[in-house]
């Protein structure tokens, strides 16, 4: 009985614990929804502005000037930068003109002027408006504060650490934001209470479930922490100043990033000052010792601070550890004591111990910087940062012979880079993975490049950030060059950076020739160049099924263009050994190779084997793609008749950018057009349909449908275009290039459930061996060393 009133306790913890964590969204959408009403109601207002008739005769003469001086760089901005030149003349900016120059010449002078120029450019990117900040109210009566209830974990996955010293306003409000902000990770709240006499000493009257560690006598901050950190019943420990603000997401995204990889020792937030500034995006420390928050005072928005990276250090302000690894190195130095470089140190402390230390831009804190100890070096404990850094340099003398020696170097400085080799990828835009073949792709290699330990740089020709694609790039540690400035410049930023960059790998003809005669004419960096399929090839193919002329024109412009690529490139890749031959009938000279299109770092363990209770029949494939709309009309018309009189099933179609042709099909016996879906619909759809179908009449080059239905252990129907340039499939997948007999063999097919639970074993097989990062590996690492 005892057992059971134990387990409804649990359970009734466990519902406050999800009751308080709905209630803290629903403030939060409360709190959206009202900034998102003041938002309209200055956009009603400036619309009002706009349409009045005082504003007409107002702005009359500036549309009058618009028109007439409508060039891209109009006189009134050329006058304007002139007038900032002018104001620019001061005795520091002419000795930085003189320190370039000297570095480098007029080139080098012009190079940190385009630096400089994209760094202040900040208007392209908007500013930080969306944080959510509680005021800063001293004297307030103790009973004015609501009270706050925190959830209760038994076992907590982060034990967040506060130490504190008075400032109970600044605390209460830490506390206040990790309650709306911390959704999604069971932690515990520690307050490292360094014998406040303030209304800190009266918390627990305002904050339940909590644990106030009380020291004796003031230890101050690092013998604090380390104190407090004694009680910690986390996985991990998170130290977080008191004078921070907590946004959305911040703690989840961090413990996100520290569980992807068990080599990551310690995690750290971005940290931006109440204005919306950065303070932070990762610290450098130069082989001198000196030290830089890494982008302090600069946009947040800018790419630069926007993708997870390798940390010299972060600022202790947001810092996570595994509490493991943090009994193992023994916690702060009190070398250190009493504050000042321990974050530092510690960094250093979890490098030696083989982990790294991670820098999160999702994130992110607001860092009220000096309220705790002042900004004067002089007096006070902030003395102790000058004191310390020589400390510092004096334990980790050999370490610091190891960063990078000179500013000069910041492009690998910021991401701990060094001795690594840079690989700019351009495309089209951030591979949409989910929605095409080709994007699934480039995203399998984006993927498989960091997995190597390549430092890689990502250029979308449209230059834009579109979610959730662009953060999935950064989130695995990818620089993603977007906006205005990169758009205008990306040249200029690829010349000053040529001796940074080791490989441009640009991917589809209609981009590359954008790119490739800039990078041959003016670097050395190394082109490779990935097709993607053979253009001329495929659309030929199309031709040749249709008696279209203008097809036959068009596979021979294509054929010109690619050929000129590939003659330009150093080396041309394509996803079959039929094209490379193709490309070597034309000309032997090219140097071209056949990769393995399709990448995957891990493998499906659990399938679901039994087919008596699977159903339907699966088409996977988006309709941008012109060779998959002939290929569904084709089974739907010809083919899809017989099978479905005979086995009375149902046909789903999934794939974005559906045709009207497509669209036609949707509900006529039996055809579900399913559209885009996501990656867990897509699964369920793989794992409960029984056949996946790939009637392709014509294309080029491997089809990803067909590897994935592979990788899914989906059996399979396709056709011999289907099939072409995958190697050794003949045993394992079932062609037919006819419409009755593609019929006959799904419907037979479909009906053997012992067959097709064999075909799916062996589809497994054939992914391991021909598609894990070794293997595609091993067909290019020759390429890029």
């Amino acid at each position: 009985m005892s057992d059971q009133n134990e387990t409804i306790d649990n359970l009734k913890k466990q519902n406050d614990n999800l009751q308080m964590q709905l209630d803290q969204r629903n403030e939060l959408i409360a709190k959206q929804k009202k900034k998102i009403d003041r938002l309209k109601d200055i956009e009603k207002s400036y619309n009002a502005i706009q349409n009045s008739t005082g504003w007409r005769i107002v702005s009359f003469p500036g549309r009058v000037y618009e028109k007439s001086f409508s060039k891209k760089k109009s006189s009134r901005r050329g006058i304007f930068k002139v007038g900032m030149y002018i104001k620019a003349l001061n005795i520091n900016n002419i000795k930085f003109v003189l320190s370039a120059y000297k570095k480098g010449g007029i080139e080098q002078v012009k190079r940190e002027f385009r630096d400089f120029e994209r760094r202040t450019d900040n208007y392209q990117f908007g500013t930080l408006t969306d944080l959510l900040l509680l005021d800063v109210i001293e004297n307030r009566p103790f009973e004015k504060y609501d009270k706050l209830k925190f959830p209760e974990y038994d076992s907590p996955t982060v034990s967040i650490i506060i130490p504190v010293y008075n400032q109970f306003e600044y605390t209460y409000n830490c506390l206040s934001t990790i309650l709306s902000n911390s959704w999604g990770v069971q932690y515990e709240v520690i307050i490292a209470d360094d014998v406040s006499t303030d209304y800190t000493t009266r918390l627990s009257e305002i904050a339940e479930n909590i644990n106030i560690v009380r020291n004796s006598e003031n230890q101050r901050f690092l013998k604090n922490c380390n104190n407090a950190a004694k009680h910690a019943k986390g996985k991990y420990i998170l130290f977080l100043n008191n004078d921070t603000q907590v946004q959305q997401g911040w703690l989840k995204s961090l413990v996100d990033l520290i569980e992807r990889d068990d080599k990551i020792g310690m995690v750290g937030s971005k940290l931006v000052y109440p204005d919306g500034t950065l303070q932070e995006a990762g610290g450098i420390i130069w082989g001198d010792g000196h030290a830089w928050n890494y982008g302090n005072g600069k946009n947040p928005l800018l790419p630069e601070f926007n993708y997870v990276k390798e940390a010299d250090y972060i600022s202790g302000a947001s810092i996570m550890i595994r509490t493991d690894l943090w009994k193992e190195i023994g916690g702060f130095d009190e070398l250190f004591a009493p504050a000042y470089c321990e974050d530092s140190d510690l960094a250093f402390e979890v490098r030696k111990h083989g982990y790294k230390v991670m820098y999160q831009p999702e994130s992110l804190v607001v860092h009220f910087e000096g309220k705790s100890n002042g900004t004067d070096t002089s007096t006070g404990i902030k003395k102790y940062q000058v004191e310390n850094s020589e400390k510092l340099k004096q334990k980790w003398a050999e370490e610091f012979k190891k960063q990078s020696q000179t500013e000069s170097d910041l492009f690998h400085a910021r991401d701990r880079s060094h001795g690594k080799k840079t690989i700019l990828v351009v495309d089209h835009y951030a591979p949409e993975f989910d929605k095409d073949a080709g994007s699934k792709t480039t995203w399998q290699y984006l993927q498989m490049f960091i997995s190597q330990g390549y430092n890689v740089k990502f250029i979308g020709d449209n230059f834009a950030r579109k979610e959730p694609y662009s953060t999935a790039l950064e989130q695995i540690g990818i620089e993603i060059l977007y906006g205005p400035w990169y758009r205008d410049h990306y040249e200029d930023w690829i010349r000053d950076n040529q001796e940074n960059i080791d490989f441009v790998y640009l991917n589809r003809p209609h981009i590359t020739e954008k790119y490739i005669d800039f990078i041959r004419d003016n670097t050395n960096i190394k082109c490779i160049y990935y097709g993607h399929d053979l253009h001329f090839l495929r659309i030929g193919r199309e031709y040749e099924l249709s008696g279209d002329t203008k097809l036959k024109k068009e596979a021979e412009e294509w054929k010109k263009k690619e050929l000129d690529i590939m003659h330009k490139a150093d080396i041309s890749y394509y996803p079959s050994q039929i094209e490379i031959d193709e490309i070597h009938k034309i000309d032997p000279s090219i140097k071209a190779k056949a990769i393995t299109a399709y990448v995957y770092e891990s493998f499906r363990e659990k399938k679901n084997l039994d087919f008596a209770v699977r159903k339907d029949i699966l088409f996977v494939g988006g309709f941008g793609h012109p060779p998959n709309e002939d290929a569904v009309n084709w089974f739907a018309t010809e083919i899809w008749p017989d099978v479905r009189k005979e086995l009375g099933i149902s046909f789903h179609i999934v794939g974005s950018k559906a045709t009207p042709r497509i669209e036609k099909l949707s509900g006529k016996d039996g055809i579900i057009l399913e559209g885009f879906v996501s990656e867990e619909r897509l699964m369920e759809l793989y794992d409960t349909c029984k056949l996946v179908v790939v009637p392709l009449r014509y294309g080029a080059g491997v089809k990803g449908k067909v590897i994935e239905a592979l990788y899914y252990g989906a059996p399979m129907v396709t056709t011999s275009v289907g099939t072409e340039g995958i190697p050794d499939v003949e045993d394992i997948i079932e062609v037919a290039d006819d419409a009755k007999q593609f019929a006959n063999m799904v419907i037979s097919l479909y009906n053997d459930n012992a067959r097709l639970s064999e075909i799916s074993d062996k589809y497994s097989k054939y992914v391991r061996d021909h598609h894990s990062i070794d293997a595609v590996w091993n067909i290019i690492k020759e390429d890029f060393e």
